[in-house]
């Protein structure tokens, strides 16, 4: 393989989706990697994103993986090295971010990086270092309620300043407006003043497109998927439809959904509006040992052949906190993902080969389940292709929903999208 020109980390894999297909958009060709490859991959790319299942576990650990990605990345050749995390700037309250920014950074030997989780194209923007979800600020979008990373603070250069030994500072919207001399002037003054991490404002796509530039001799940067769209072009490429092509779908199709934000609950409902086949799986049928997956999968078999059907975990915040009450916090949710795993997983055993999974913690245990080594991003959809140890000859395509993204009829609209 030619040596990388981007090594992306990826502390999920749905956010490593959305970052590979912004990617892919802006002209690269590139390949997602399921966990740290064990050696190095047959395919001419020009960036590899490396998705790991790292934002909920303990910081040690994170730092741990992202090290090893980093070694690996570095092994190929890559040229910068770019750490992923979600538009919500969600971790655990010890913080992932910070620790595994900062940890990237002393292996890199930077003495300055960026963070921003700004994603315009899906309503996430940064003003005056507060983060917005659509038009409100991140603490009163819903996010307040998540059952595993709750966020309750929408400054962003407080949220990492508590997860950080170094100094962060901020890139606010008068300079990035002024285009990439300005930002590159004003990282200047922050060095002077001791600031290694720097939160900068987007709004926009053209923010985003201002700051690339900027970004071309930073050998670490540090964002949301967004930041994506804006560096491609430092490597002199542009953007192109021809940079990656996805087989021919065939086969059967579902959904399974293990995110309770807000935005999948209103996608289940949609879904069971338009007459869709749903059925809700109960967390506490599952502790009481009841084989909930396998009652799903037999529920599935003689309506799968005629009709997309969608398998849910999906609750209000309430009744979330009601089962997590009963299980505790991290059993609850481990709990469900494997059950929503197997569920997945039968039903490409009964033919499905056109699957979306909504959740970025669902995502990863989903895709660990199959035993998907890596995938192929389209261009123009959240589609991916993948070989899987289940479905090695057809393959599966694969739509990995962030739990916040989506429109109501995600999951109506997603395979006519494929089709």
């Amino acid at each position: 393989m030619a040596k990388l020109l981007l090594g992306c980390i990826a502390d999920d894999f749905t956010g490593a989706t959305d970052l590979a297909n912004n990617l892919v958009r802006a002209g690269m060709r590139v390949v997602q990697a399921i966990g740290v490859p064990a050696g190095p991959l047959d395919a001419e790319v020009d960036a590899v994103v490396v998705a790991l299942k790292s934002r909920t576990i303990a910081p040690v650990e994170a730092v741990a993986q992202s090290l090893e990605a980093l070694r690996w990345l570095q092994a190929q050749g890559a040229k910068q090295i770019y750490f992923k995390y979600c538009s919500t700037f969600d971790s655990t309250p010890q913080g992932n971010i910070g620790p595994v920014t900062e940890a990237l950074m002393d292996a890199l030997g930077c003495d300055f990086t960026i963070a921003t989780p700004a994603f315009p194209d899906n309503k996430r923007t940064v003003f005056k270092g507060y983060l917005f979800a659509g038009d409100v600020l991140l603490n009163e979008s819903g996010m307040q309620h998540h059952p595993l990373t709750p966020m309750t603070d929408p400054n962003l250069v407080r949220v990492l300043q508590a997860q950080c030994k170094r100094k962060v500072g901020l890139i606010d919207h008068a300079v990035v407006a002024r285009g990439a001399a300005a930002i590159s002037e004003r990282i200047g003054q922050l060095k002077g003043e001791g600031v290694s991490i720097a939160i900068v404002d987007a709004v926009s796509n053209d923010d985003l497109l201002r700051l690339g530039p900027a970004l071309a001799k930073m050998p670490l940067v540090t964002a949301g998927s967004g930041v994506a769209i804006g560096l491609p072009g430092n490597f002199g490429i542009s953007p192109s439809s021809q940079a990656s092509a996805l087989p021919a779908a065939g086969g059967l199709r579902a959904v399974v959904s293990g995110s309770c934000s807000l935005a999948t609950n209103r996608q289940v409902l949609d879904f069971i509006q338009r007459g869709g086949a749903a059925l809700a799986i109960d967390p506490l049928r599952i502790a009481a040992g009841v084989d909930v997956a396998a009652e799903a999968l037999a529920w599935a078999a003689p309506l799968i052949d005629k009709q997309p059907v969608l398998v849910y975990s999906t609750a209000e915040a309430g009744a979330v906190k009601s089962v997590q009450g009963r299980l505790g916090v991290e059993e609850a949710g481990a709990m469900v993902e494997r059950t929503i795993a197997a569920i997945a997983r039968g039903l490409v055993d009964q033919g499905v080969r056109q699957l979306v999974v909504a959740g970025g913690e669902t995502s990863g245990a989903y895709v660990q389940a199959l035993g998907i080594a890596q995938m192929q991003i389209d261009p123009g959809v959240p589609w991916c292709h993948a070989r899987a140890e289940v479905a090695p000859e057809a393959g599966l395509h694969i739509a990995l929903k962030s739990g916040n993204f989506g429109s109501n009829d995600f999951f109506t609209r997603a395979f006519t999208v494929l089709a």
